[in-house]
């Protein structure tokens, strides 16, 4: 059973159609990959999945309640988590002030970052007085995803999680993505132009082009071939 399902999803923007009938299906507890090249539509998808953009859709539903209605910050507090391409943290705040802003829409009311955050993320204990913005790229990408997990989101979306950063913490986000994962309480959504990194991660995925979806499947019948000619410039 699908705990996102979107079905018949078009986007405009002005004059210009930007999606075109756009159908997702994210199952409870998987990871799907979002991919494709710059500008095919991926982030205007995520963006219309939040509420942040205007769309109109067949279906867009979340656990079983109808998306297409409400505004943003409803969908956030019915679980869905989202890390934006660019991060977005709070460049003048504390890496722990950025974190008790997750910690303000927790429903069971607790106020305590726990451990588990740090385990994932261990740089951020060494850095909680350090300011957002005086963090490396990579270093703020891992915040701004300890953040959102902070909220206890059911799905969580991150768009282009790897984009400028080092290898090594590529690999950090990678293992802490899995892990999530494999407690099977979270599903997530990743938009990844990286061939590699989203075959290692992909239960499901998706392939965009010119605002449509070109190829879908389950990671393991990925076929690198067909995924590349739709990600090669």
């Amino acid at each position: 059973m699908s705990l996102l399902t979107v079905r018949g999803l078009n986007q405009f923007y002005g004059g210009s159609h930007i999606l075109w009938d756009v159908d997702l299906a994210v199952p409870a507890g998987s990871r799907t990959c979002l991919m494709g090249r710059n500008g095919m539509g991926k982030t205007t998808l995520l963006k219309c999945i939040m509420g942040l953009l205007p769309a109109a859709a067949t279906e867009m539903s979340f656990a079983g309640t109808d998306l297409r209605t409400l505004p943003a910050e409803s969908r956030a507090r019915l679980g869905i988590g989202y890390v934006p391409q660019g991060r977005d943290i709070f460049s003048q705040l504390t890496v722990e002030e950025n974190l008790r802003i997750g910690l303000g829409v927790r429903k069971n009311g607790h106020r305590t970052i726990p451990d588990q955050i740090f385990d994932l993320f261990p740089v951020l204990k060494q850095m909680l007085n350090r300011r957002g913005g005086d963090l490396s790229g990579g270093q703020q990408q891992q915040l701004a995803i300890a953040r959102a997990l902070l909220a206890e989101p059911k799905l969580i979306i991150l768009d282009e999680p790897t984009e400028g950063i080092q290898p090594s913490i590529i690999k950090d986000i990678g293992r802490a993505i899995s892990y999530l994962r494999d407690q099977g309480k979270m599903a997530i959504v990743l938009v990844e132009q990286y061939f590699d990194f989203a075959r290692a991660l992909a239960d499901t995925y998706a392939v965009m082009e010119r605002g449509e979806v070109v190829l879908a499947g389950t990671g393991s019948t990925m076929v690198e071939s067909d995924v590349r000619r739709y990600l090669t410039v």
